[in-house]
């Protein structure tokens, strides 16, 4: 039975209206920089049809000179409403410290799956920044494993060629994480253009990266005597927390070795598992 109108409670620095849309200016922490074309035109159709059934969240902007609300969430939808030529808007009206903003619409797009690998690791390195937290504090402010984070960022560090054909599609994250074992920016452009023409699987990524790392140690082996077996080590543990989504250590002893796999809930313990042994 809905709600009267005596059960129904208002919610401090919560309200709802019907909001001009030239009223609105975007998000300026905004971290989704692209919109699909395709989908936007499927939003706008919708629109037409059936109207807006979500409204979005705004809140009042405190920049002076600008339109009187700042996006929170929605801006797709507030994107689609302009260009089918709606002239107001369903929205709800909050307050929304500036320290929040970027966070709100971050976990909006990570819900909706709607951020691009490098979009996602630019929206978290800016929290970090602004949040002044460390990556365990900001895993525990919007629900992502560290480990999750942690390589996500890691795509920072590559080539902006190789960024752009992520961001793209063109390349997986997967692909982009195993490109990140070389050493030299030049050689991961290169193979970042096979995996183009060539269309390799990320394990051939895998493969080919530990075969070149396996010729830069035959190079010496004076050195490969000394440095070696940390190395591989090394190789084979990054190659296993990318695999995994998570942080693999190796250690090696006198007489036996230790691999240990951090996992974040059972959850997580169950999508590893899912990798290690997809059958079970």
């Amino acid at each position: 039975m809905p709600a009267t109108a005596e059960e129904l409670k208002s919610i401090p620095g919560l309200s709802y209206a019907e909001l001009p849309i030239h009223s609105i200016h975007p998000n300026r922490k905004q971290p989704r920089q692209v919109f699909d074309e395709d989908d936007m035109a499927e939003l706008e159709h919708s629109l037409r049809e059936i109207g807006l059934l979500q409204p979005i969240v705004v809140r009042p902007s405190g920049e002076p000179g600008d339109a009187p609300y700042e996006l929170v969430m929605g801006e797709r939808r507030w994107r689609a409403a302009q260009r089918v030529g709606f002239e107001t808007i369903p929205a709800i009206i909050r307050e929304t410290k500036d320290e929040d903003l970027l966070r709100d619409a971050l976990l909006e797009n990570l819900h909706r799956s709607e951020l691009n690998p490098l979009e996602e690791a630019a929206a978290y390195q800016q929290l970090l920044q602004e949040f002044g937290c460390s990556q365990d504090e900001l895993s525990q402010k919007i629900g992502r494993s560290r480990s999750q984070i942690s390589n996500t960022i890691r795509l920072m560090k590559l080539p902006a060629l190789v960024q752009r054909r992520v961001a793209a599609g063109v390349i997986s994250s997967g692909h982009a994480r195993a490109l990140l074992s070389l050493e030299d920016p030049a050689e991961m452009e290169r193979l970042a253009q096979r995996v183009v023409n060539e269309g390799l699987s990320v394990r051939s990524v895998e493969e080919i990266v530990a075969l070149q790392a396996g010729l830069r140690l035959a190079d010496n082996k004076k050195q490969q005597k000394e440095v070696a077996r940390p190395e591989r080590l090394d190789y084979f543990a990054n190659a296993l927390s990318d695999r995994l989504d998570t942080q693999v250590k190796i250690t090696l002893g006198a007489k036996k070795g230790r691999v240990s796999i951090e996992f974040a809930s059972v959850d997580d313990l169950n999508r590893i598992m899912g990798v290690i042994a997809p059958s079970s």
